[in-house]
């Protein structure tokens, strides 16, 4: 056995083991087989064709014991009766793998600083590939668009099954749609990527393998919705839905006889009141009820199933019907179990680092810990990428604030521009990023499209104490009271609550841009806090300052419209501007009615996701949206920086990234299923 280094990334050359038939092929050598009609990746009949062989399928020997360990899975059938007819025949980067061991991971806390590990074990219908350009398939077969984006038809995969066996079909889409999308019960109001312009879609099943999605306007976005998000658009009908009253007469006696309060009590229990695929399952607070019936974990598709879960962690296995195989026939995932640990403590964290404890972390892992984290890879045998974000750390002043005075100081545009040209994004950039990040205005696409005018990238960026002071002087904001700190207009004493997280941006960062509004008299108090702690702040409008990274790729703006309609983000994401969000869901009936450019930015973005690709529509539309948000000084950008990607030795496999991102959903483009552990 010898070592090898492929790109730069420490791999185990093994001797060739006696595999099937099959070439043995991978991403550094195809063994002269003709690549299929998507990168790295293969539909069994597709790969029998171009590499002229019959493949003979194997499982991961030990997962019938791991089965064993999933509350609720039965024995298991054979293998042939585990995978999909045309099962997808995944490309391993550099290796055929082995299987076994445990993925070691960390985590903030329970829901906080989760979404890296998600990734890894992530389906959804459709993914992108490595290059971040192009859309697969994964849980789809395949995909088809009529000729003017409103009508998406997806075939699914004939005999794909769950983790528990049962089988999934084109009724756990229009489930997941009908029944939980639409459902009032579960959401006040629809998500806006299962609407266009406010209108719902419909979802048909005219058969097992096909999905026709009905779109009341044209939405090119919505595949590269499918592609890059969490929320997965399918969920299990026979077990969700044993819970929902519109489907089971008895869902409400089910559900109670689990110990829960009715059947949507039970279903927000499993999946939550979100489409957050990290809620916690209920399946540990009593497992064993009343007639034996037993609480188990939501079946799933992904390549891991939950066997534990509390609030120090959770373990997983590997999902025994898993519908991808490797070109030699293996099921994947190689990996038979993963562990997760929740630490919220930053220093712990980065010191489990050091100590190569971890196979892999890159969210909450900034660039402010590079330096020592480098410095160690040898003697921790693990390896360091560093990578460009598709977001930057960002500020805002809550432009709906309870505090009347402080609404109309924030609102005043001046007080933002002040804000804004007293940051010293040069000096921040060498302090806070050692030099290698790229000081800038806001962008709320990144990386920036090349219609999009690159002025705004510098909008009210210049550093500017003095006119900031002057600024500040004319909106009568003084220092009445001699402490060298100016108070309201109205005499109130100012002092900023800047509570963070280091899941959302460096503490580093937020210090200083502290200190420089310090030195133009606007007082500030900084905390750390848990993104739990912070999310709730932000929901429940307590926020003085939002502290938090934004912006996001041209693909997650055609399908996702809430980085430009307020309050400019998700739970999980930089928001403000609460109550006028309030007042656009609600079409006036609750919130505060905001300023005419913030409804000008939901119309332009409902248009701008509706417009055909590449047309003179999609530039003229996202400038008005760029601009809108810059002129105004929504947000407040800093430094565009790379972000450390963390990797132990022995997980192989592992490529080199493209961006630190969560846009991209993190691991999901560099697919974690081919992933192998060594000794």
């Amino acid at each position: 056995m010898k070592r090898l280094l492929l790109s730069g990334v420490a791999v185990i050359a093994l001797p060739m083991a006696a595999y099937a038939n099959c070439p043995a092929i991978s991403v550094a050598d195809m063994q002269g087989v003709a690549a299929g009609a998507y990168p790295q990746q293969y539909d069994l009949s597709e790969f029998q064709a171009a590499a002229g062989c019959t493949m003979e399928f194997s499982a991961n020997p030990d997962i019938a014991t791991l089965n064993g360990q999933i509350a609720g899975n039965g024995e298991l059938p054979s293998l042939a009766d585990r995978l999909p007819e045309d099962p997808l025949v995944v490309v391993p980067y550099d290796s055929i793998g082995q299987y076994g061991g445990t993925l070691d991971v960390l985590s903030n806390a329970t829901e906080a600083g989760t979404s890296d590990f998600l990734s890894v074990r992530h389906v959804n219908l459709v993914r992108y590939s490595d290059d971040l350009q192009t859309i697969v398939p994964n849980i789809a077969k395949s995909w088809t668009w009529n000729d003017d984006y409103t009508q998406l038809t997806f075939k699914l995969r004939k005999g794909h099954k769950w983790s528990d066996g049962a089988p999934f079909t084109s009724a756990d889409v229009k489930f997941w749609h009908d029944n939980l999308m639409l459902d009032t019960n579960i959401y006040e109001t629809p998500k806006d990527y299962v609407t266009v312009g406010g209108a719902t879609m419909t979802v048909d099943a005219p058969d097992e393998e096909t999905v026709v999605f009905n779109l009341p306007a044209p939405k090119p976005g919505l595949l590269a919705h499918f592609a890059t998000s969490y929320a997965q658009g399918f969920q299990p009908m026979h077990f969700l839905g044993q819970f929902h009253p519109g489907l089971s007469d008895d869902a409400d006696s089910v559900a109670q006889g689990l110990g829960f309060e009715n059947g949507y009590d039970a279903i927000k229990a499993y999946y939550g009141n979100s489409d957050w695929t990290d809620t916690p399952t209920p399946m540990l607070s009593k497992p064993e009820l009343v007639d034996g019936l037993t609480k188990h974990t939501v079946p799933t598709l992904e390549s891991h199933i939950y066997i534990n879960d509390t609030t120090e962690g959770r373990q997983l296995v590997a999902n025994p019907y898993f519908h991808q195989v490797d070109p030699t026939g293996q099921q994947l995932p190689y990996i038979s179990e993963q562990d997760e640990v929740y630490i919220n403590d930053k220093e712990v964290r980065i010191l489990k680092l050091v100590n190569g404890e971890v196979d892999y972390k890159s969210q909450s892992v900034r660039l402010e810990s590079a330096p020592i984290l480098l410095e160690n890879q040898e003697a921790g045998g693990y390896t360091i990428q560093l990578k460009p974000t598709v977001a930057m750390p960002a500020f805002s002043f809550n432009l709906t604030a309870e505090d009347e005075a402080k609404r109309a100081v924030f609102a005043d545009y001046r007080f933002r521009e002040a804000m804004s040209v007293a940051i010293n994004r040069e000096e921040l950039n060498e302090v806070a990023y050692f030099g290698q990040g790229t000081p800038s205005q806001i962008a709320p696409f990144l990386p920036t499209p090349d219609f999009i005018d690159p002025k705004w990238s510098s909008y009210k960026a210049a550093y500017d104490p003095d006119g900031a002071k002057a600024t500040l002087d004319e909106i009568g904001m003084k220092d009445t009271d001699g402490d060298g700190f100016r108070e309201l207009p109205n005499g109130d004493k100012l002092v900023l609550t800047m509570n963070y997280s280091t899941q959302g941006i460096s503490g580093q960062v937020v210090e200083l841009v502290s200190q420089y509004w310090a030195d133009v008299g606007v007082e500030s108090t900084v905390k750390e806090v848990t993104p739990d702690e912070y999310r709730s702040a932000q929901s429940s409008n307590k926020l003085d300052v939002g502290l938090w990274q934004y912006g996001a790729p041209l693909a997650i703006h055609l399908g996702l419209n809430t980085f430009f309609r307020a309050p400019f983000g998700t739970y999980f994401e930089h928001r403000t501007g609460m109550l006028w969000g309030e007042w656009l869901d609600s079409d006036g009936a609750k919130g505060v009615e905001p300023p005419e450019f913030v409804k000008k930015l939901a119309a332009d973005i409902d248009a701008f996701q509706s417009a055909s690709p590449g047309s003179p529509e999609v530039a003229e539309l996202g400038n008005a949206l760029v601009q809108g948000i810059v002129e105004n000084l929504v947000l407040i950008g800093t430094v565009a920086a790379p972000e450390p990607v963390y990797s132990s030795n022995k997980l192989q496999n592992f490529t080199e990234f493209k961006t630190w991102s969560y846009e991209y959903y993190r691991t999901y483009p560099y697919r974690g299923s081919q992933w192998w552990l060594t000794e």
